[in-house]
């Protein structure tokens, strides 16, 4: 097979979306699985719009994806020279012409033809002119009068188009700028672009630049056209449907292996597989299996698995993502080694690293700035009766003699007292983990003793403290 070489070429008038970014990945992925070339193109001819800080946002994106490149970084506005060349070529060559019509002339011929039940279009009036440049002049393609424009696509089949829907397209605007198709077709064939993925709201832009590839006596790509991702009601996908730019999923603390893995699915399948590691996708995308009907996004099982993948990570790696998140959520001093140590007392119950960060507060903070959750506090109430809070102070005089250094025997200890005292555990449980943490459930007491130690552990079951919960309890009515 021929070197396959793909590219990816966003807009950079907003940050990198999701529906991009899996487009991107499948470019990323046929490369790679054919051991072929992926190219970054940024297309910024829309020069309102396009911001150097969106540029930015989407290479440190697709870094962050692990979407590396080939080559150059390209930007289309440094290009213009190249595109004109080509259009020189097909002026000389009599594939193109110049046209003096201004564009209340054109409106005029399309709304001439929409009075005729006729496909909007503008009628050629210049073709045989023999207009040259001039001011406000452009550039269009002379295209075929009759015949079909017909492409295997790799997703949809085959399409074709008759060109009688299409008319002489503008190649080059009165302002000297060559037009969107034609700076697409030159790129692509200066870039050796085989193969062209993109999502399928440029399939009316195909047959367009095919005929621009075919005036250019150019060879033609072959494309493929993936549909849209839709929100779980099969609507277009809006932030509403918790759909968000990449880099809002990286704040979030989204792992980017979940977020690749979960993006190719959307629109791609091996069998019933749902998790991949990257070389497994590598090695399984070929450019086919990609599937014809729109896929619904849903961002609980994005969650899940993610929080697969989270639990997944060594500890250390863990750890070491995890500290930035940390700091953010208000604890900058916090060491690398203790982070490590929280990580496993967690991860079972979070989805990603900001959540998981979060869930740390309770065994950061000092006993007087332990706060419970209104959401908590009935069940906090319930656990904590007159009897809980008698267990508590007999089994902190007990905790008084044990070794906090050692896990074990904290937990030895805990056990000791509830079956020593003919005692269920959820009589003894609940209640502490109410004084410990501040709500009910988390990890295992023994492990949350040992990590905070001895006197905030003994702080935390002392009569202030319980005094506090209880006067909480009664204020809120419970």
């Amino acid at each position: 097979m021929p070197k396959v070489v793909t590219r990816f070429a966003p807009s950079p008038t907003g940050h990198l979306h999701i529906g991009g970014a899996r487009t991107a990945i499948f470019c990323w992925l046929m490369a790679r699985h054919y051991g072929g070339e992926f190219h970054l193109r940024i297309e910024d001819t829309d020069l309102e719009r396009s911001k150097q800080e969106y540029t930015d946002s989407i290479l440190a994106s697709m870094r962050w994806l692990g979407l590396d490149w080939d080559g150059p970084l390209n930007y289309q506005t440094q290009r213009a020279a190249l595109y004109n060349q080509y259009v020189d070529r097909l002026l000389e060559s009599g594939q193109a012409y110049w046209c003096s019509c201004t564009p209340e002339e054109v409106e005029a011929m399309r709304e001439d033809a929409r009075a005729k039940g006729l496909k909007p279009r503008y009628n050629g009036r210049c073709r045989h002119r023999d207009v040259g440049p001039g001011e406000g002049h452009c550039v269009r393609l002379k295209a075929p009068l009759s015949g079909k424009i017909v492409f295997e696509d790799m997703v949809k089949g085959t399409i074709a188009v008759d060109v009688s829907e299409l008319d002489d397209m503008v190649i080059r605007r009165a302002d000297g700028m060559p037009t969107y198709n034609m700076a697409v077709v030159v790129d692509d064939y200066e870039m050796g672009i085989t193969h062209v993925i993109r999502g399928d709201d440029h399939v009316s832009n195909t047959p367009k630049q095919i005929l621009i590839y075919q005036a250019l006596g150019l060879p033609v790509p072959t494309f493929g056209h993936v549909p849209m991702i839709l929100g779980p009601d099969k609507q277009k996908l809006s932030k509403r449907h918790g759909a968000r730019a990449v880099i809002e999923y990286q704040n979030d603390g989204l792992l980017p292996q979940a977020l690749v893995n979960y993006l190719v699915r959307l629109g791609w399948s091996h069998g019933d597989q749902e998790i991949f590691s990257l070389d497994e996708l590598v090695k399984l995308f070929d450019g086919g299996s990609l599937n014809a009907a729109a896929a619904a996004f849903d961002p609980n099982k994005l969650q899940w698995l993610n929080a697969h993948y989270m639990r997944s990570l060594p500890v250390e790696e863990l750890a070491s993502l995890t500290m930035p998140f940390v700091a953010a959520a208000g604890f900058p001093d916090v060491s690398p080694e203790q982070v490590e140590a929280l990580c496993p007392l967690f991860r079972e119950r979070a989805s990603n690293l900001k959540d998981l960060a979060a869930a740390f507060r309770p065994l950061l903070v000092s006993a007087a700035d332990l706060a419970t959750a209104d959401a908590d506090l009935p069940k906090v109430a319930k656990a904590l009766t007159d009897e809980a809070c008698a267990h508590i102070t007999a089994l902190r005089a007990e905790l008084e003699r044990v070794d906090f250094g050692d896990a074990a025997a904290l937990e030895q200890a805990i056990q000791d007292y509830v079956s020593g005292n003919g005692l269920k555990f959820k009589q003894v449980g609940p209640p502490l983990r109410a004084a410990l943490l501040g709500y009910i459930g988390g990890p295992h007491l023994h492990e949350v003793m040992h990590f905070i130690g001895r006197e905030e552990t003994l702080r935390r079951m002392g009569a202030e403290r319980l005094d506090s919960l209880k006067a909480r309890i009664a204020a809120a009515g419970l």
